[in-house]
């Protein structure tokens, strides 16, 4: 018989996260794995516009002070890294990493002609592109389009999330965002779902019917092998937040056989228009907790030199507090290098100017894609003007 659109549609989460899932992952049963040694990528995305001068604080800068009157962070009350800045309190593990060597952060990340409105300026930062330019493929789906063009067993990107974001959307590979690898597994073996497929007739479908239902059975092959490597090694301990859980399975997968080289997983909201303060101490104490837990298991396998986890928000907030104790959309921002293998730590660079804003706002003094330039390079192997459509200077923290 053949089964109708409205009774496929039907089938929910599976078919939803079916759409995501990449043409190759079902081939690669027997493909190699990511071993110690080869490197892994976890991008970790602070949506929302996270504050950046109250994340790395400027406690010697006065202008910092007069902007922030009833949100400036002082110097007794964070966590020292220099002398001219601390850390937040609710980031301890971070300042651990910090003093053994195994955190850069990078300021006054931004791009020329800032856009202001989240969707914008997150598309501008998934997709790589201009202020002006409008890209429907992400810089990681580019990468993987170019990764899988000519592999038999191509490297692939997992997203911790039911939606796949925009980032890791190529023109012919997709990354998949899979939340719950055992409830997607679950799902996939509902005896609905085979019934689908038992009596789907291609041949007599449409176009577009017929390729959500070859989508389908993919899904289902691939939704048992992200199972099976995600339970293949048991991981510490890790705290009972939606970022504990990802970074729990994300460690998983790292210690299995499994080959994915970038995993992408997103903590917010970080829109701190009022009561910063309460907002932005919950946020970070499930950021530190989490990454806390993930970097001693990284250690306690002996993969921490070989895993490169990286953060940054679509921008940062203006320097002025506004009138109800929060702070506005922003330009530029700073960014995370947590690792075992940086070349240089600590802050790399100068910290943001105050004395010198563009209408309230920070001037960015590092192109993110200079950034993404780096990563790619020296981080997953691969010459970034392919993807990122142009060249630029790589840094030198890797």
């Amino acid at each position: 018989m053949l089964i109708q659109r409205r009774t496929f549609l039907q089938t929910g989460t599976l078919a939803a996260a079916s759409l995501m899932v990449p043409r190759f992952l079902q081939a690669m049963e027997g493909s190699t794995r990511v071993p110690p040694g080869n490197k892994v990528m976890v991008v970790l995305q602070l949506t929302g516009g996270n504050d950046g001068l109250n994340t790395v604080i400027p406690y010697r800068n006065d202008i910092y002070y007069r902007s922030r009157p009833g949100i400036g962070i002082r110097k007794e009350n964070s966590l020292r890294l220099t002398d001219e800045a601390g850390l937040h309190a609710s980031l301890p593990a971070f300042k651990s990493l910090y003093d053994e060597g195994s955190l850069g952060i990078l300021n006054s990340v931004g791009y020329p002609e800032p856009d202001r409105s989240h969707f914008r300026s997150m598309d501008i930062w998934q997709t790589a592109s201009r202020s002006d330019e409008y890209l429907q493929t992400g810089w990681l789906g580019r990468y993987l389009d170019l990764q899988c063009k000519d592999c038999a067993h191509p490297t692939q990107a997992l997203e911790m999330d039911d939606v796949l974001s925009l980032a890791l959307k190529g023109s012919d590979w997709n990354g998949i965002a899979v939340k719950d690898p055992g409830r997607l597994y679950q799902t996939s073996r509902s005896p609905l779902l085979d019934d689908l497929l038992k009596h789907h007739e291609q041949e007599h479908a449409e176009h577009t019917a017929a390729y959500l239902y070859k989508t389908l059975a993919d899904t289902k092959n691939s939704a048992e092998y992200i199972f099976r490597h995600s339970r293949q090694f048991a991981s510490g301990s890790y705290p009972a937040t939606e970022l504990g859980k990802s970074l729990k399975t994300i460690a998983s997968l790292i210690f299995s056989d499994i080959n994915t080289k970038v995993y992408y997983v997103s903590l917010g909201s970080f829109d701190t228009h009022i009561a910063q303060d309460a907002q932005q101490r919950r946020l970070f104490t499930e950021m530190n907790d989490a990454v806390h837990a993930f970097v001693n298991d990284l250690k306690k396998n002996n993969r921490f030199d070989d895993v490169m986890l990286v953060s940054f928000s679509e921008f940062g907030r203006r320097v002025a507090q506004n009138a109800s104790g929060g702070t506005d959309h922003g330009t530029a921002n700073n960014m995370f290098f947590i690792g075992g293998a940086l070349k240089e730590k600590g802050i790399l660079n100068v910290m943001p100017d105050l004395s010198k804003l563009d209408d309230g706002d920070l001037r960015y003094q590092v192109d993110f894609r200079q950034v993404y330039a780096t990563l790619l390079d020296k981080w997953l192997g691969v010459a970034h003007s392919a993807i990122l459509g142009e060249s630029f200077t790589p840094l030198s923290f890797l």
